[in-house]
């Protein structure tokens, strides 16, 4: 059909709608298409060669992942070029690069090519996280993971401080965050009988509400809106490890965290994490990368099949670093490597029936049946007198890193490290609107695509929580005090008139002469300055 165009701007008007009709839908309408909630899933320490060695075990079948492969993401610090768990998790989850040991924290120092000074005002501050503008928002919050929740990768979505080994300050602002959902482990951390401040975080959860449920059986039974799991004292096993009786696996616990969050009709934010897949790595222990890989993308699916059948949800699987350097080929695979079968590398792996972890209690107190052990679940027969030895002097809890080694050899699984790698990974995104990223991104594109996508408000959340308490409070002609009468429970006192504001440092807690007020933020302290709410700072007239 032939049309007459009467002037150039029905020109530009036609070849609008044109260029409209041939791009993806998602593109045209992904700011009007309804997306209410975002799980993210971090595969801790886990490079493209883990993915592929997974694949390989389970004889090339694909993973619940590989769909939503799309582009890759650059991890490194904003001062070197190899992350930490920390400021990784911290870039994902507030959109600032930072630094190590640093938990959703400002960095103190830069320097990366591409990386903003930070200005000196900012250094150290707390950073908000999409966790917390989702509350802020009233959407529902949720968090799971293997590893004991403080570890780094869950806190840096829960918690503020410049130190990620501070467990204790961790677990305590947490509790106090109000996190709809829980699941994993790290009871240790909130037993008053371990805590310098001797606070009993337990019990402080069940008068918050929480349904505390401590085994599978429990989480499944539960009923609650607001539920908090911790299944082992300080880390969950290994999937191939695990007793299916007591501890429920990270597809279980991401089920469980979903059932409960969708009940909130405003949304949700879920992280998940798969956090011993960086552990086996570290070890070079390539059946605990195996096992919990395939523990992880079973999770992956979970919320896949959750994403496909309502709509309105995104899925984002993303690592937040590489650990190890794992490759499928060693130095003695240098020559005639192409004509090696694949048996040749998955045979001996498919024999172990158990981790590095796992194995340490199959050998008796003296370690004198270590030959029939090997055999028995590792299917070595072959072992050298200096690997029987190294086994038998091995410390406990360190098992991993003797046997893991000594299979990889025997399947020609390389290594280069024990610790971190500073390569891409693979970035994995389900958007129902077909807006998603692409490309080479960086890991604070993370936070700002979740932001966008759940219309969330970073900047205003970081106004909203972490306000210099002294120089607001002083502004307003009010004293302020460090009050360290109990040293591990240290408050902030304000003054002003007849007025007295209590403030327990890292909780939600604010006592206006005598009465409780609970507000939608932590009062925190970075070691060297007290940042309140904008809530606390409104209480002094």
């Amino acid at each position: 059909m032939y049309i007459k165009l009467r002037n150039k701007l029905a020109v530009v008007v036609i070849l609008s709608l044109l260029i409209a009709s041939l791009l993806p839908m998602g593109s045209v309408f992904a700011e009007s298409s309804g997306i209410k909630n975002v799980i993210l899933l971090i595969p801790d320490g886990m490079n493209v060669s883990a993915v592929t060695l997974a694949r390989w075990y389970q004889d090339g079948e694909p993973l619940a992942m590989d769909e939503l492969a799309c582009g890759l993401v650059r991890t490194y610090n904003s001062n070197t070029p190899i992350a930490d768990s920390a400021p990784a998790g911290s870039a994902m989850a507030t959109g600032y690069k930072s630094e190590s040991p640093f938990i959703a924290t400002m960095p103190s120092t830069s320097g990366m090519p591409g990386t903003i000074p930070v200005y000196e005002e900012d250094m150290k501050k707390p950073a908000a996280t999409v966790l917390e503008a989702a509350k802020l928002k009233g959407m529902a919050t949720g968090i799971v993971s293997t590893s004991n929740v403080q570890h780094a990768t869950p806190a840096d979505f829960t918690s503020h401080y410049p130190d990620r080994n501070a467990y204790e300050i961790l677990a305590e602002q947490q509790v106090y965050q109000n996190i709809d959902v829980v699941l994993g482990a790290g009871s240790q951390y909130l037993d008053a009988a371990n805590r310098k401040d001797k606070e009993d975080l337990i019990q402080v959860i069940r008068e918050m509400g929480y349904d505390y449920v401590t085994s599978k059986a429990q989480m499944k039974a539960s009923n609650s809106s607001k539920i908090w799991g911790m299944f082992a004292s300080s880390a969950m096993a290994y999937e191939f490890d695990r007793d299916a009786a007591v501890e429920p696996s990270l597809a279980e616990m991401t089920q469980k965290a979903i059932e409960v969050l969708s009940k909130n009709k405003k949304g949700f934010f879920l992280m998940v994490e798969g956090s011993k897949i960086d552990w086996a790595a570290h070890a070079n222990d390539p059946i605990g990368v195996i096992s919990d890989v395939l523990a992880y993308d079973a999770a992956v699916k979970v919320a896949l099949d959750y994403a496909k059948e309502n709509g309105d949800t995104i899925v984002i699987s993303v690592s937040d670093h590489g650990t190890g350097g794992l490759s499928i080929g060693d130095a003695s695979t240098s020559k005639g490597y192409d004509k090696i079968p694949l048996s040749e590398f998955i045979s001996p792996l498919k024999k172990a029936v158990l981790t590095g972890e796992g194995l340490e209690s199959k050998f008796n107190a003296d370690r004198s049946n270590i030959v029939e052990v090997m055999d028995a679940y590792y299917g070595i027969t072959d072992l050298t007198e200096e690997e029987i030895r190294a086994i038998k002097e091995t410390k406990a809890g360190s098992m991993n890193y003797t046997v893991g080694p000594m299979i990889s050899k025997r399947a020609h699984i390389g290594w280069t490290t024990t610790g971190h790698t500073g390569e891409e990974v693979v970035l994995y995104v389900y958007s129902p609107d077909g807006d998603r990223p692409t490309g080479v991104i960086e890991n604070t594109d993370i936070a700002n695509y979740i932001e966008r996508k759940l219309k969330l408000n970073l900047a205003e959340a970081n106004s909203k929580l972490f306000v210099a308490a002294r120089n607001a409070f002083e502004a307003k002609g009010a004293s302020v005090q460090w009050n360290n009468d109990d040293p591990e429970n240290p408050v902030i006192i304000v003054m002003k008139d007849e007025n007295v504001l209590k403030l327990p440092v890292y909780k939600n807690i604010a006592e206006l002469n005598g009465e409780v007020v609970i507000m939608n933020g932590l009062t925190l302290f970075n070691g060297e300055k007290v940042f309140v709410p904008q809530e606390a700072v409104d209480l002094i007239k």
